[in-house]
């Protein structure tokens, strides 16, 4: 049996409109991006309906994608604009029916008096400082493919990293001392 494509094969295949080699590009991404997604919006329906816009998104643009870039942080780079698109959409419905929404974050705070684990600590850091984190302690990104995908330099990513994890030790030190 031989070994299946490497990524940059398929990468290339899929450019040259091989739905097919974008199945398996699809396939190897899917869980990882589906569970970065998942722990940065917490609702895992959300998650995935972002995740399938993800793949559509990058199936249309394939094209256009830099085979010089990872395709990797490519990938997450759109799935993390799609989610900050959401949000956005999300809080234009709801200023359009009258509803105040004075901070959007607030909503979701977890509530002081509950145990904090991790994921529910993770959810109270700056959506861009979450989603640095993810990346690269959740899905193993480097530094530098983390920056790509977030559209961030690299020294704000590498900021947002020490001091999200800062911040988890600090919660979870408090809620565990």
């Amino acid at each position: 049996m031989t070994d299946a494509p490497a990524e940059p094969a398929l990468v290339a295949q899929a450019r040259a409109g091989s739905a097919d080699a974008f199945g398996r590009l699809v396939h190897m991404h899917q869980q990882a991006l589906r569970a970065f997604l998942r722990r940065l919006i917490g609702n895992p329906a959300d998650a995935d309906d972002i995740a399938q816009e993800t793949f559509v998104f990058a199936w249309e643009h394939i094209a256009r994608f830099d085979p010089a870039r990872g395709f990797r942080p490519w990938l997450f780079g759109i799935a993390w604009r799609k989610h900050r698109e959401s949000k956005r959409s999300w809080i234009r419905r709801l200023t359009r029916q009258g509803r105040a929404v004075a901070d959007s974050e607030t909503m979701f705070q977890p509530d002081p008096g509950l145990r904090l684990d991790l994921a529910k600590a993770a959810a109270a850091l700056p959506p861009e400082q979450r989603a640095a984190l993810l990346l690269c302690l959740g899905c193993e990104f480097t530094h530098a493919e983390a920056a790509d995908a977030l559209a961030l330099p690299l020294g704000t990513v590498k900021s947002h990293v020490a001091r999200g994890r800062e911040k988890l030790v600090a919660v979870l030190g408090a809620q565990n001392g």
